[in-house]
């Protein structure tokens, strides 16, 4: 579908936006800067930039998977459990429009919020394409036969 550089850019690209959209609130039409829950997101996302950044390392340089890539990306999978939840989050927040009938609710509700609902799917495929880039790119995380072909006598 994407080369793995346009995927990871795309993927870059859709994290700022959304750590962006972190901070808006869709039932006020407002950016809200010094509420904590908004901070959250934008944190857990640094384990998804670290993660970019090792794979764009990786596939450059030529270069194996490693013990500390596995666990950079055990921890991208529980930060792509927290995307999923935000996606489901934000649809739960779409659907509620008709139990706020009788208050006043921005126009912006329904085109930003349904703008939000696809970037969040859009980054979960992506974070699952990158994780199979991973796979074919850099290969497995085969650490026996790593250890086997290290030669301690050179």
């Amino acid at each position: 579908m994407f080369s793995w550089k346009t995927n990871l850019l795309l993927s870059i690209l859709i994290l700022l936006t959304l750590i962006v959209f972190s901070f808006y609130g869709l039932y006020t039409n407002k950016f809200y800067l010094f509420k904590f829950d908004n901070y959250i997101f934008p944190v857990l996302t640094l384990v998804h930039f670290v993660y970019i950044y090792v794979i764009w390392f990786k596939i450059n340089e030529n270069e194996i998977a490693d013990p500390q890539m596995r666990n950079l990306e055990f921890a991208l999978y529980v930060v792509l459990l927290i995307y999923v939840f935000r996606f489901f989050d934000t649809l739960f927040i779409l659907l509620s429009y008709s139990d706020f009938e009788s208050h006043v609710i921005p126009e912006t509700f329904i085109p930003i919020g349904g703008l939000i609902l696809f970037l969040y799917l859009l980054l979960v495929v992506l974070t699952l394409i990158t994780v199979k880039y991973r796979k074919e790119l850099v290969g497995g995380y085969r650490f026996d036969e790593m250890n086997e072909q290290i030669d301690s006598w050179e």
